[in-house]
């Protein structure tokens, strides 16, 4: 898959996918500005400047006039927030592209930022906070976040807290995207049907008046974990949503493929170990699934279970002993080329439209690694033996790395702390 990539003086990047005959085209803005790079007061204001970003401008005053024009041409649209990256996209037919190429651009550089939607919408972020504090399944991950993270801004929410949701004023948002949105910061992808030569020239025309100052940093991660730690958050229902989770590498580790292929092997589908143990076997879960989570500072694997509530004690302890036979028993060869074959064909399946791809794309740039085709890491997969594999086993899967965030009706940890170790 051939790509081209342009930075301009100011330092925005373009990145350009031409994909022919494909029957869409997708403009997607990435800027790397998330909730590692909000001081505490704000937390959550990356997020909710994505909402505030869609409630109009100069030229669409109102949130209906964004979402008239693109409705009007089939348009779908949306955005997303995480720890280091905001996105915003657009996706249409192919000849839309200028059409959704000036609504991206124009909510990107020139939200309104209305003192009165911004005080509506702080309700509307309240009640997903409260939505997501209802789902143990999600909850549970921020829950690890915050063990593993503590005060940092890696381990707080996304989404920030109600009490400083609360409190953001529109000085706030001025401020924060004076600091963050800025050319250095920003990545324009576009993929899809297009005529490259004129979709960079609409870019570079659509992004002209973009701030070039200069870009604010983020707080640097600290990992200082000595010993195995756990935290239980008590709530009655029908089950115990429960990771388990160990420090892992970060984005530009050379580990990465090894680690991919022990999460394949160990939970990365219905045919993984833990799925086949803990579901076909055991009957004590309906989901359960292994996860790396990689960012440009620091990184960790974890393990997501929902679980029957008499047997979590039973199951953790199963999960710890499936963890420690990777790292004294070598993956056989059937098994290492299937998960092989798992991680290839899924890479490939999701990259079959114009979104996914540019979004591949987008998330290397953001995070400033090297631009790799599918095909370049398929390459480094295939050199994974079952000896890298066994290596990175023992070096993750050690009880210094180890964490259990639970979300049960459990009133103390201490049960935990005894099973807690491999």
């Amino acid at each position: 898959m051939k790509y081209y990539r342009k930075v301009l003086k100011n330092g925005l990047r373009i990145i350009t996918i031409p994909m022919k005959d494909n029957p869409t085209v997708t403009v997607l803005v990435m800027v790397s500005a998330g909730s590692k790079y909000e001081q505490k007061a704000q937390a959550g204001i990356s997020h909710f400047l994505e909402h505030m970003c869609f409630k109009g401008t100069e030229k669409r005053p109102q949130a209906i006039n964004i979402s008239e024009e693109l409705d009007s041409i089939g348009a779908e649209h949306n955005a997303f927030t995480g720890q280091e990256y905001t996105g915003y996209y657009a996706k249409s037919h192919p000849k839309h592209l200028d059409s959704i190429l000036d609504v991206v651009s124009d909510i990107y550089l020139n939200p309104k930022l209305d003192v009165t939607e911004i005080n509506k919408e702080k309700g509307v972020i309240i009640e997903e906070i409260n939505m997501y504090l209802d789902m143990p399944q999600h909850h549970v991950h921020s829950l690890m976040m915050r063990l593993l993270y503590g005060e940092q801004p890696a381990g707080r929410d996304i989404a920030g807290t109600k009490e400083s949701v609360s409190k953001m004023s529109r000085e706030d948002f001025l401020k924060y995207r004076a600091e963050h949105y800025v050319a250095t910061a920003t990545t324009v992808i576009v993929s899809g049907n297009i005529q490259n030569t004129q979709a960079i020239k609409s870019i570079e025309r659509a992004f002209k008046n973009i701030s070039d100052h200069k870009k604010a940093d983020k707080e640097k991660v600290l990992e200082n974990q000595t010993a195995p730690q756990v935290l239980v958050h008590n709530k009655k229902g029908e089950q115990t949503h429960l990771v388990l989770a160990c420090r892992g590498y970060n984005a530009y580790d050379k580990r990465l493929p090894a680690l991919k292929v022990l999460r394949t092997v160990l939970g990365g589908g219905m045919s993984s170990r833990l799925f086949h143990k803990l579901r076909n076997e055991m009957g004590v879960c309906y989901y359960v699934s292994a996860h790396q989570n990689s960012f440009t500072d620091h990184g960790f694997f974890d393990i997501s279970i929902g679980v029957d509530n008499a047997r979590v004690h039973e199951v953790i302890k199963v999960v710890l002993e499936e963890c420690k036979k990777l790292t004294e028993i070598l993956v056989g060869k059937v098994e290492l080329q299937k998960a092989k074959e798992c991680i290839a064909g899924g890479l490939y399946l999701g990259l079959e439209s114009s979104d996914s791809l540019a979004e591949y794309y987008g998330f290397q740039e953001i995070m400033k690694k090297e631009l790799k085709r599918p095909e370049d890491i398929l390459d480094a997969m295939k050199k994974v033996t079952a000896k890298d594999v066994q290596r990175v086993a023992r070096e993750i899967f050690q009880d210094k790395n180890l964490n259990l965030a639970i979300i049960g009706d459990f009133q103390t940890d201490e049960t935990f702390r005894d099973i807690l170790k491999f």
